[in-house]
């Protein structure tokens, strides 16, 4: 991936999560007055006659108003919430599925209260029965994320330690 292609976390005044965008529109960003660079670490684009940093993060000049709206049930805001580790075993991977910890043939309901990343083995042993059934316990009790308007994938947070002091973890 080229510097140029590289992620940036946009945070909004207050300091809060807002996007991830690319470099160059980052660049256009700063250029234009709309934001300063925070973390930057990367090298520098040269130009005729200006060198600028590369972000990594940036922040808005102007309060930018969000909407704080409860996260819809996907899997990618599962895997997101579970921190795509399995929640039996601890295997952290991207080869997860879903498991309902009461299983819905037993009437375990699909929400945020019984869904959690799991890996394949540890699903299979699991198969129908609760945890208990199955000898195996939940590492973390699985819970509906707080409302926010933007919330880090996963992944970037592995890739970018620059990004960790600017984001609240949940759980």
């Amino acid at each position: 991936m080229s510097a140029i292609d590289s992620p940036v976390l946009v945070l909004n005044q207050n300091y809060e999560p807002l996007n991830i965008c690319r470099v160059r529109r980052a660049m256009v960003l700063i250029l234009r007055g709309k934001a300063e660079v925070l973390e930057n670490g990367r090298g520098e684009i040269h130009a005729t006659n200006i060198s600028l940093p590369i972000p990594s993060v940036v922040r808005l000049t102007q309060l930018i108003r969000r909407p704080r709206l409860q996260k819809r049930l996907t899997r990618f805001e599962i895997f997101n919430r579970d921190r795509h580790t399995c929640q039996y075993c601890g295997r952290e991977g991207r080869d997860l599925t879903l498991d309902h910890v009461i299983p819905r043939s037993r009437g375990g309901t699909h929400d945020w209260e019984n869904i959690v990343s799991c890996c394949f083995p540890c699903n299979l042993r699991k198969a129908g029965r609760t945890p208990a059934e199955a000898g195996m316990k939940l590492n973390r009790r699985p819970l509906p994320p707080p409302p926010s308007a933007f919330s880090v994938p996963y992944q970037y947070l592995n890739r970018h330690d620059d990004w960790q002091k600017f984001i609240i973890q949940a759980g």
